[in-house]
């Protein structure tokens, strides 16, 4: 399976930039062969975290119907990054997922908030565990930024079959080994595929003045083996999977079959 992530400056608070931009890709970048496309986090507005109240989309009325359109006429399934998204008078970091017919697959809210980048003032968290959902005819999950930091989050759709976890993210240089780590972990750990976007570009915040996004996006085997990475500057990748490695690592290495559910035990 052909998968292409877009590794792209996400423009703060201008949202016709920034789908201009991916329109670009789509039309100048995209294969013809490809299954699978994948954009960062955040990628409608960015963290222009002091005017999300006015920017923010509502309910996904304008990010699903640009995404919809995108997958229908370009024939491919979507890992729509995320958005500022505003619902119920809050408003959410929304990952969502769309098939090539323009079906929304999935829709779920980033579940920690980043107090480094003040994300709690501005956002409210998820309360919801990632889910399954299908993709391409293979299960799959979707998780944000910070939230890999938490592996109680992948391992619930690892351990309901999904064979892979994206994750979309605007995670900075300061921290990109971490990054690079975390994620070969999380594949490693849940004997799956991780394929991760990333954002570059100046990080407008006060509490990292001078950091940048990292870039760096990659896939990664479920043996921990890096297939493809991008560099720190704007990039586009393009990998090819192959599934049933998912499936042979976890006969090698059989960590489901071997969880002790019954004698872990976590922090009130």
């Amino acid at each position: 399976m052909k998968i292409q992530l877009f590794q792209i400056e996400i423009i703060e608070g201008e949202v016709e930039q920034n789908e201009s931009r991916i329109k670009a890709l789509f039309k100048e970048n995209l294969d013809a062969d490809t299954e699978i496309v994948v954009i960062p986090e955040m990628w409608n507005n960015g963290y222009d975290l002091h005017h999300l109240a006015e920017k923010a989309d509502i309910n996904l009325t304008r990010s699903l119907p640009f995404i919809q359109g995108l997958a229908a006429k370009h024939h491919v399934d979507m890992i729509a990054g995320s958005v500022s998204n505003k619902r119920n008078d809050n408003i959410y970091n929304t990952a969502f997922a769309v098939s090539k017919t323009g079906k929304l697959l999935y829709q779920k809210d980033k579940i920690h908030l980043v107090p480094m980048l003040d994300e709690h003032l501005y956002l409210t968290g998820g309360d919801e565990v990632p889910e399954v959902f299908e993709i391409n005819g293979i299960k799959a999950s979707q998780i944000i930024c910070y939230d890999l930091r938490f592996p109680e989050i992948t391992r619930f759709p690892t351990s309901q079959g999904a064979k892979i976890i994206f994750y979309v993210a605007q995670w900075t240089t300061k921290n990109i080994d971490h990054w690079r780590t975390l994620l070969k972990a999380r594949a490693i750990e849940n004997c799956v595929y991780v394929i991760a976007c990333n954002s570059v570009g100046d990080v407008n915040n006060e509490n990292h003045v001078g950091n940048t996004y990292a870039g760096h996006s990659i896939v990664i085997d479920p043996n921990g083996n890096i297939v493809e990475e991008a560099g720190n500057q704007e990039a586009i990748i393009t990998a090819e999977i192959d599934i049933q490695k998912v499936a042979k690592q976890q006969q090698n290495i059989p960590i489901f079959e071997n969880l002790r559910p019954d004698v872990y035990k976590y922090a009130e």
